[in-house]
């Protein structure tokens, strides 16, 4: 059940009236008949995509709350032994469903006296966000961060509330298990808060996202019939469309959960507002990143065994940055890739700092801003290559055939004198009608209104702040102009749903 599907539309309005007329009296029974009821709908979220897998949720629900109240009923040693267990087979089950076959494909492709058989397994949606979030938990309680939850029902709810189930964001034991012990009354303010900041997750999904990748997936999925002018313009896109995908989903786990009474935490800041790729990862996927610094980076020692140790953990936690997000080496390079980057970055910044200062270029100033920001920008991008690509070949090949971007440059220069500008576009990006592969919907129009759609997005995140996203602050504009706004929003999903005639295309993260 996507979010952007009928489906989901209609059943969590029902799951909202149902919930609040259970928590509306205060009855003794009113808590945990509505946890009930919340993990019943969680369950049922979750099994519209396959029931079957509904047993492995359950498995790392019961073997993570366990292991929880064994660590703090035993002695740190009994502990470990314990903690290790929970790890194993949770990792474990991970494994076997995600990397079990790439990993016997490496293997193989090693050694050809090694073979071992293929798996013909559906990868389970959203196993490495439950997964880590479970994880999570037993790493909290036993390095006593946390009390252990005695309430199965509570933990229960804590992994599989289903506005964050599928695609996070990745919650913290301390920020989301306590509010399921209370009722939640409704509230007018945050129903708003909440309806408001999912109608733009689903803007950004539907309409920026969903557009883009009609381009984006036809190119990428030839990149070697292509020129490099377009391989770029299909890159470019594909930073908006991923951008949007995701941030998309987490707006609306955020603004369903908020309707609820639940607070969940932001995931995206304004990400390609970043000076450097550290305030990148500050920005992009915080849940994740910050699990990967709590729970990875500090216990291998962080930055406080030397300069080489700290490198070298940088590193790793990418490089499992990377094979979290997919089971392919490409995967994989595009984490040891900003790895490499965020090393390279803080070797390297004093020297920039005294360059810059040298050429009048000191920080703070608006050209400055605007350099760092937009080469940051381009080292994300040339990593989103990798990202997108279907193998590691066809990343190399498009990587070589940006080498030609100068000598292609040029000669569309030249062609806007000969052949105009509107035809020179057309060639350049081939759009529609110019290569009989590219959609042939996406024309010169489409173009430009993909290019507005972005200007839109990224000027709406210049205007907003950390601290409050826009669906907060345009509460300050006249009445008329507020509504206005929501009926332009809310028509161009209507549109774009009716003028795709196709049915809900999955969020990308899905399938991780």
């Amino acid at each position: 059940m996507n979010f952007n599907s009928l489906q989901f539309w209609l059943f969590f309005p029902s799951v909202t009236l149902i919930y609040f007329v259970i928590t509306v009296k205060n009855h003794k029974y009113s808590n945990i008949f509505s946890q009930l009821f919340l993990l019943a709908v969680s369950l049922f979220f979750y099994a519209c995509w396959n029931p079957y897998y509904l047993l492995l949720i359950i498995i790392s629900v019961a073997v993570t709350w366990l292991s929880g109240i064994l660590m703090e009923n035993n002695d740190q040693k009994t502990g470990q032994i314990i903690l290790a267990l929970s790890l194993i087979i949770n990792l474990a089950i991970l494994f076997f469903f995600k990397y079990y076959n790439f990993f016997a494909d490496t293997l193989a492709g090693l050694s050809a006296t090694v073979h071992f058989p293929y798996l013909n397994v559906l990868l389970p949606v959203g196993i490495s966000f439950y997964t880590f979030q479970a994880l999570g938990y037993s790493l909290d309680v036993f390095y006593g961060k946390v009390k252990a939850e005695k309430s199965f029902l509570n933990y229960a709810l804590f992994v599989t509330f289903f506005p964050q189930l599928v695609a996070g964001p990745i919650e913290r034991t301390v920020n989301l298990l306590p509010q399921f012990k209370t009722n939640h009354k409704f509230s007018y303010k945050t129903a708003v808060f909440g309806l408001r900041l999912a109608a733009w997750g689903l803007f950004k999904k539907i309409v920026i996202a969903d557009s883009l990748a009609l381009y984006v997936n036809t190119v990428y999925s030839e990149p070697s019939i292509y020129p490099a002018t377009t391989l770029l313009l299909a890159t470019f896109f594909f930073a908006f469309q991923i951008y949007c995908d995701f941030s998309g989903y987490s707006d609306i786990a955020i603004g369903t959960a908020n309707v609820l009474g639940f607070k969940l935490m932001t995931n995206f800041q304004r990400p390609y507002f970043s000076r450097s790729i550290t305030e990148f990862w500050r920005r992009w996927h915080i849940s994740l990143s910050t699990w990967l610094k709590d729970y990875l980076y500090i216990p291998l020692g962080g930055n406080r065994k030397g300069l080489l140790r700290k490198n070298l953990n940088l590193l790793i936690t990418f490089l499992i940055s990377g094979l979290w997000h997919g089971a392919a080496w490409h995967f994989v390079f595009w984490g040891g890739l900003h790895g490499c980057y965020q090393i390279a970055g803080r070797a390297s910044s004093n020297w920039l700092t005294s360059i810059r200062n040298k050429i009048g270029l000191s920080d703070g100033k608006p050209i400055t801003l605007l350099t760092q920001i937009v080469f940051t920008f381009i080292l994300v991008c040339f990593a989103w290559v990798f990202f997108r690509a279907e193998s590691m070949k066809d990343a190399l090949w498009i990587c070589q055939k940006f080498l030609a971007l100068p000598q292609e440059i040029l000669l569309h220069l030249k062609n806007i004198f000969q052949i105009g500008l509107a035809d020179t576009l057309r060639f350049a990006f081939q759009l529609g009608g110019i290569a009989p592969t590219i959609v042939k919907s996406f024309g010169l129009r489409s173009w430009v209104f993909s290019l507005f759609l972005i200007v839109f997005l990224m000027a709406g995140d210049s205007w907003t702040d950390n601290a409050t996203p826009a669906s907060e602050k345009i509460t300050c504009w006249p009445l008329v102009v507020r509504w206005a706004v929501y009926y332009t929003i809310v028509g161009f999903i209507i549109y774009s749903i009716i003028s795709n005639y196709q049915s809900a295309s999955p969020f990308i993260y899905f399938t991780f």
